[in-house]
Order: C-alpha cells, then structure tokens, then sequence
C-alpha cells in the first residue's frame, strides 16, 4: 500500500536540491536559506540601531502615517523657514490623497517644496510616458496628489519634477543645486529594487559596492521580475502592457538624502503577499549591489512593513 501522510513521503528522501532560475542576479542560496526562517517576532531586529523596522498591522493606519510622515516634515519645513526636498514614489498611492487633505485642511502651503519624482517608465528607444498615457508615474502623481490639492496651496509649477527624458541628464544635478534631498520616500521591489533600480544592475559594478553607491540617474531596463510585479499590482496581470524600461534614480540620490522612509505594503489579501521574502532579503540579507535595497540597511533608514508583508515565509501548496 502506497503511504498518505507527508511524513511517511518524505522520511528518509534525500532533500531536492536545485539551482536559483539564471535570470537572478543575487544567488547566496545560503543568504537566502537564512533571511527566509526569520519569523515575524525577528523581523525588527536589527544590529544598526538606524536602520529602524516596524510593523503596522492596520493598513489605514499604514497609509495614514505615511501621509503624517510626509505633511508633518513639510509642516516643520515651514515653520523653520527653509525649503523642503523630497524624493517621492508613485506606488503605494493611498497616502497621497489623505495628505493632500489633511493639507488642504490646514491650509498648508507648500510654496517652499520640491517634489522629484523617482521614476517614470520608457519605451525601448528610452523616451518617457506623456502624462496623456494611463500608466504614465506623472499622470498617476497629478491626479492623485497635486490635483487633489487645494490650487492656492500647491508647489509652484517649476518645482515638481519628473524624470523624463529631457530631465533625465541632469536630474540628479538639479536635486544637488537645491542642496541634497530632505528625505526619500520609497518601497522596495520584488527583485529588490529601489526606485527602478534594478537587481541586474548590479552586475555592471563587479561586487564594487563603493561605485554602486556612487551611480546615479539613468534610463534602465526593467527586470523581469519588476515587469510581471507592476502587470500584478498595476495593470491587472497584464505583463504585455509594461514598458521595457524607465528613467529612475540611483543609489547617489537616495544615499544622498537626509533621510530615507520606506514603506512595503505588498500584501495581496487572504494570507498572500509577494513581498514576504524580499523585505527580509533587503533588511536582513548582506549588503549587495545585487539587491539594490540592501544599502539601506547602512544608513539612517525608516522601514515601515505592513502586516501581512512581515508575516513568515512558508510554503502552501493549498
């Protein structure tokens, strides 16, 4: 008689061994092996005392303090009479619009701040979305963020920038000319990304991580990876639908700002989330220009986890 429970399958069975799919750059099986057993009670250890993790199990309360986060430094700003810098995503999108209110419920200029937008998507031949494209980063910040603001309160229009492809060649000088980001708004990516700083990246800077610090804003190919995570979370399952490419950042900004607060909140409900192993890898996984996120974990960094993102990491076939 064959057996039936797992015990008896898998008692005395040599363990499957098999090699990480060619298209990954970052391959420290054992790494991975390690980060992938830290248990939600672990997940906000950490031995840089800077490099501060939270978990927020409430999503409202998730977005909600985002947005305070964002409106309270513009809100200090003000009051200490200076400019504000910030670097900003465009995904998760819920805190803009709660920000955009409680802005326009104090009637909070923001005649002194200067938004940089991290990304924006390309075509093959590296020319930028217009605004008029439904997926276009500009178009989603507009709606869902400066249009929602109050005319009299919004940022002159000379201070928002988006990395388009006449930007794109100076928008790392433009953001040193205003004196260096305040903060850096930012979420971490199924191949690790930050930004649209891709995991392959990395393998042009041969383990000099020095030089991988010091990259700045470019046009890149997006991972495959980071294309069939936007087509999950953005364009219904439709990888045919994103762009091969996109203008982002690098390192030298976001290591460059003040401060950086990143938010990870990609959990897809019903105990499933595709960033359960990858905010553990960046968080926890060694410093690598393979898993662009990871230098974080070097400086003064917020990392806010929504709940079911800093969940364990388990294996249902269910």
């Amino acid at each position: 008689m064959p057996p039936h429970t797992l015990a008896e399958l898998v008692e005395g069975q040599p363990t499957f061994q098999y090699g990480l799919a060619t298209f990954i750059p970052f391959r420290d099986r054992e790494a991975c092996d390690r980060v992938r057993k830290i248990p939600r009670a672990e997940i906000t250890s950490h031995p840089n005392p800077d490099f501060r993790i939270r978990v927020i199990d409430d999503r409202q309360v998730f977005y909600q303090e985002f947005a305070d986060d964002l409106v309270s430094q513009i809100r200090a700003a003000r009051d200490e009479g200076r400019s504000f810098v910030a670097i900003l995503p465009v995904g998760p999108m819920p805190q803009y619009a709660l920000a955009a209110q409680a802005i326009n419920g104090e009637r909070l200029s923001l005649a002194h701040v200067h938004t940089f937008n991290m990304d924006e998507y390309a075509n093959e031949d590296g020319e930028t979305a217009p605004v008029s494209w439904p997926g276009s980063f500009e178009r989603a910040m507009r709606e869902q963020f400066f249009g929602l603001i109050d005319e009299k309160l919004r940022p002159p229009e000379d201070h928002i920038h988006f990395p388009t492809t006449d930007a794109i060649r100076d928008y790392g000088a433009r953001i040193e000319d205003l004196g260096g980001a305040d903060v850096c708004y930012g979420g971490i990516g199924w191949c690790g990304h930050i930004a649209f700083w891709e995991a392959h990246l990395g393998l042009e800077f041969a383990g000099d991580l020095e030089a991988f610090r010091r990259a700045g804003p470019r046009l890149v190919e997006l991972h495959p990876i980071t294309v069939m995570q936007n087509a999950l979370h953005s364009f219904s399952g439709d990888w045919s639908f994103v762009p091969p490419k996109a203008n982002t950042i690098g390192p030298r900004e976001i290591l460059g700002a003040r401060h950086r607060s990143f938010w990870l909140d990609g959990d897809l409900g019903g105990g499933v989330s595709w960033q359960r192993f990858i905010a553990r890898l960046v968080a926890h996984g060694p410093v690598s220009e393979l898993v662009p996120g990871s230098i974080l974990q070097t400086v003064r960094t917020d990392y806010a986890i929504l709940g079911g993102v800093a969940d364990d990491v388990v294996v249902d076939m269910a």
